[in-house]
């Protein structure tokens, strides 16, 4: 069985508008100037341990700030942002610290944490030869747990796949569902994974984007632009019952950040996920980091001042829209996937989603 092929046309393509801002031509976090994204899947059957290394539906996504070569020599303003902490964000501590970001930003599964991190070394190492002989980089690597699909008991990712997912990473439309990273994903009890969107900010002069790794479960279901979709459609054909789950954002800004700023950035992204029916319950982890790539700044060039606290209200409220779109988009993506002992990650079904969104005026606004 292959990896399958994303869904047809996007939401905002068929006429649901989330927010007061447009969105990038791309509609993704690579509407931010200088940000590119690269996935890596892992699709295998084979037997289950011991004779095999079981079903995997898994991977890695990179989201990049800058190129990798400049990274730790040039490192970006960042933030991070915790809403609920059962899981993991390798690096938030030096970023809260130190108010930057000096790698990619890497999403993989819970028990590959450890490889990606291994592997996002070498990138670094590859990428900057003061790294492990001037000096140290502490890579950012995000989870999700996605073995209810995957089998979890073996390390399904390779060191070499975080280097993969760098060498893949382009501008322009993000591949999103039920790829990279969110092979195996699951929110509110339908096949999720990657999502993407972004904000038009016209007092930036710039944009706000956000990839999500969604995979937070039900109670309460699906709200879509404030319409109850999930209660509407009743309980999924099949699917993951769990209480927990998580959410892992990474939102990026063209504008110049300090750490700070952006750490109030990121917490907004919680808003986002409140209005798709999350409640981050104990077992989750909704995770956020933000950054400013230098954007439209030519490298070397001293960048310029920070942009006034009182003019940050329009950016939290694109990334609370771009959040929420991105996770909806992570559901629209993703077709069905049968993952480990035979289980459904069923579809969000489209065309009865159109239906409900459509009496509730939601669509053509």
């Amino acid at each position: 069985m292959s990896a399958p092929s994303q869904r047809g046309p996007r939401l905002r393509e068929l006429g649901l508008r989330i927010g007061r801002f447009e969105a990038g031509s791309s509609n993704a976090i690579t509407d931010v100037t200088g940000v590119t994204v690269g996935h890596v899947t892992i699709w295998r059957d084979e037997p289950e341990p011991p004779e095999g290394r079981g079903v995997a539906r898994t991977g890695v996504t990179a989201i990049l700030p800058a190129p990798a070569e400049t990274l730790h020599a040039e490192p970006v303003p960042a933030g991070t942002a915790v809403l609920n902490g059962a899981g993991e964000l390798t690096g938030s501590m030096v970023i809260a610290e130190w108010g930057r970001i000096e790698t990619p930003v890497y999403l993989t599964s819970t028990h590959a944490v450890g490889r990606v991190y291994d592997g996002a070394i070498s990138v670094a190492v590859a990428s900057d030869p003061n790294v492990g002989t001037e000096n140290f980089v502490i890579p950012v690597v995000g989870e999700c747990d996605d073995s209810w699909l995957s089998e979890g008991r073996l390390v399904q990712v390779e060191a070499e796949d975080a280097g993969r997912a760098v060498a893949a990473a382009t501008g322009g439309r993000v591949a999103e569902g039920a790829l990279g990273a969110g092979a195996g994903m699951m929110t509110k009890g339908y096949k999720a994974g990657i999502g993407t969107s972004s904000r038009l900010v016209p007092s930036l002069g710039g944009a706000v984007g956000v990839v999500v790794l969604s995979n937070f479960y039900p109670p309460p279901g699906l709200v879509m632009d404030g319409v109850p979709v999930g209660e509407l459609l009743g309980e999924p054909p099949a699917g993951r019952r769990s209480k927990a789950g998580s959410c892992i954002a990474v939102v990026a800004v063209d504008a110049p950040l300090s750490g700070h700023q952006l750490e109030r950035v990121a917490r907004r992204a919680g808003l986002g996920l409140a209005r798709c029916g999350s409640v981050a319950h104990h077992g989750s982890g909704e995770i956020f980091v933000a950054f400013a790539p230098p954007g439209r700044r030519p490298r070397g060039e001293a960048p310029v001042a920070t942009v006034p606290n009182y003019d940050l209200n329009d950016v939290f409220e694109a990334v609370v829209d771009a959040t929420e779109e991105a996770v909806l988009n992570a559901l629209w993506a993703a077709p069905e996937v049968v993952g480990r002992e035979g289980r459904v990650g069923p579809a969000l079904p489209h065309d009865d989603v159109l239906e409900i969104l459509g009496a509730h005026g939601r669509l053509g606004r």
